[in-house]
């Protein structure tokens, strides 16, 4: 039986509005089907807030099982309406209180967008929405992104002992286009050479958008790398890419829920209300 848990109110910040403001011709073409939307979720909070592992549930359906620290999951679901639900490993609506809960959440037809469950600069959970670039890349490249959402002060991001993004802070991207090869990437102070993350290959694959998460905590030492990669951007002879990919590292929360913040967002509603529980009993 649960006991009783101590809840705290975060709120949806205004990166996640401003995350949203973009050209309606980036959602213009169709994903898998016309109604259906891809969005892939990072769990990037790292363990031991207190949720390590939960399910997400649109309703009283399960969409995500067995969701652990450094997971990357990638959906492709129909658009709509959703009342979504992040539960403790094993829990369900039917017996448990929600983690965090987005209500009649409305994802729209034809996003491709990443969900992060991270924590902000200050070290506080905190979720952004970034929409994925999946226009074409030029013959013989390969476009990289990297995007900072540890609690790490400003970065510097090198790719063979070059800085290719500078001064990047929680939670800004910088996107560039590279000649398609296997590079050494690794994360420093910014302005010095002391190495906070890495040094890790990446294979940036022609065609393709390989983003790259700093994520963790300086403090507490868990800073990490996940990586997701989108291919299809050769021409996108078949449409929208889905945006599979693989997450690397630790980290805590969920998900969907965030997809769900995507859209509320997409709505002009900036400070949707979510529930984080951090302890349990």
């Amino acid at each position: 039986m649960k006991t009783s848990r101590t809840k705290n109110r975060l709120r949806a910040s205004a990166i996640i509005a401003g995350a949203m403001i973009v050209p309606a011709g980036l959602f213009a073409a169709p994903a898998t089907a016309a109604d259906d939307a891809t969005v892939s979720v990072l769990h990037a909070i790292p363990a031991g807030l207190g949720v390590d592992v939960v399910d997400v549930y649109a309703g009283d359906s399960l969409l995500i099982d067995d969701f652990t620290p450094g997971s990357l999951e990638t959906l492709v679901i129909p658009a709509g309406s959703y009342d979504l639900g992040v539960y403790g490993d094993g829990s369900t609506p039917a017996d448990s209180d929600a983690v965090l809960s987005a209500m009649g959440v409305e994802v729209p037809a034809g996003a491709n967008a990443t969900v992060t469950a991270n924590l902000d600069a200050s070290g506080s959970p905190a979720l952004n929405v970034y929409v994925n670039d999946i226009s074409e890349v030029m013959a013989g490249n390969s476009r990289l992104t990297v995007r900072h959402i540890a609690a790490a002060p400003a970065v510097d991001i090198r790719a063979d002992g070059n800085v290719i993004a500078a001064n990047l802070v929680n939670p800004d991207e910088a996107i560039v286009e590279v000649p398609a090869g296997m590079y050494v990437a690794d994360v420093v102070l910014a302005g010095t050479d002391t190495v906070a993350i890495g040094p890790a290959d990446l294979d940036l694959t022609e065609g393709t958008n390989t983003i790259v998460y700093a994520w963790g905590s300086a403090e507490a030492g868990n800073l990490a790398l996940a990586v997701q990669t989108i291919d299809g951007l050769d021409g996108m002879p078949g449409g929208v890419p889905a945006g599979g990919g693989a997450a690397s590292g630790g980290g805590t929360n969920s998900a969907l829920l965030a997809a769900g913040l995507m859209t509320v967002a997409a709505a002009g509603v900036a400070g949707a209300a979510v529930r984080l529980n951090r302890s349990r009993a």
